[in-house]
């Protein structure tokens, strides 16, 4: 795999957009066109990820993301998790290291995957 350079990179960008006016959901997947959108697509993806690399999101973020998808609030968190409301708002703050025995509850009841919560 060759690294792509920024000039390849902004011209793909261009290119997208001119593809994405062009391509739509009833175009072939076969057609010239279709086949050079996931060209430029992959392009693009393979710059990124060397320029720009997400990383995984902070256990804080995961925390309440799950809060608002299970539509908690902290109280509630804190008596899923058997830990108090202030103790709750200690970790969203970063102010307190979370234990072992929440960590694991943060995994099993809230279902936060443990490379995040172990980062």
């Amino acid at each position: 795999m060759s690294t792509i350079s920024h000039k390849q990179y902004v011209e793909a960008n261009l290119r997208l957009e001119e593809l994405l006016k062009e391509v739509d959901n009833n175009t072939p997947e076969d057609s010239p066109l279709s086949k050079e959108l996931i060209e430029v697509s992959d392009i693009i993806e393979q710059y990124e990820e060397i320029h720009f690399p997400m990383g995984l999101p902070t256990l804080q973020e995961m925390i309440e993301l799950r809060m608002f998808e299970m539509g908690l609030k902290r109280k509630d968190l804190a008596a899923l998790l058997n830990t108090s409301a202030s103790r709750i708002s200690d970790y969203l703050n970063g102010k307190r290291e979370i234990t072992l025995k929440v960590a694991k509850a943060l995994h099993q009841k809230l279902n936060i995957d443990s490379d995040i919560i172990l980062q």
